[in-house]
């Protein structure tokens, strides 16, 4: 599997919810952090990174019903790695964009090292 390609892939066709968070957090928009999308991480591909702080972004839309037992055991592995996973559901998202970005800055905040 060519990874660049996948991730290219799913960048071209994120969703809505995807496209609202990229609009609130990319070029520094949110606390000067630094967002990449679809980046690949041992077998996964992490919607939104975060490096500085070690975040992980993931956003759950109806894909993700019930899957919490894969998504567990998803987050465990990123977590191995390092990182903060921080998951928001789709709705929330376009809902109330302004409240999930202030709830992702105070998580980047916090696990800023």
């Amino acid at each position: 599997m060519d990874k660049t390609a996948t991730a290219r892939r799913l960048r071209r066709n994120q969703t809505l919810a995807e496209k609202t968070l990229w609009t609130l957090v990319r070029n520094r928009r949110l606390g000067g952090f630094r967002f990449l999308r679809q980046v690949p991480i041992d077998r996964y591909f992490a919607d939104f990174v975060c490096e500085a702080a070690k975040v992980i972004v993931e956003l759950d839309g109806a894909a993700h019903e019930g899957r919490e037992d894969h998504d567990a055991r998803r987050t465990e592995a990123l977590e191995r790695f390092g990182y903060v996973v921080v998951r928001f559901r789709n709705e929330q998202v376009l809902a109330d964009p302004g409240g999930t970005a202030d709830d992702l800055l105070a998580v980047l905040r916090s696990a800023r090292p």
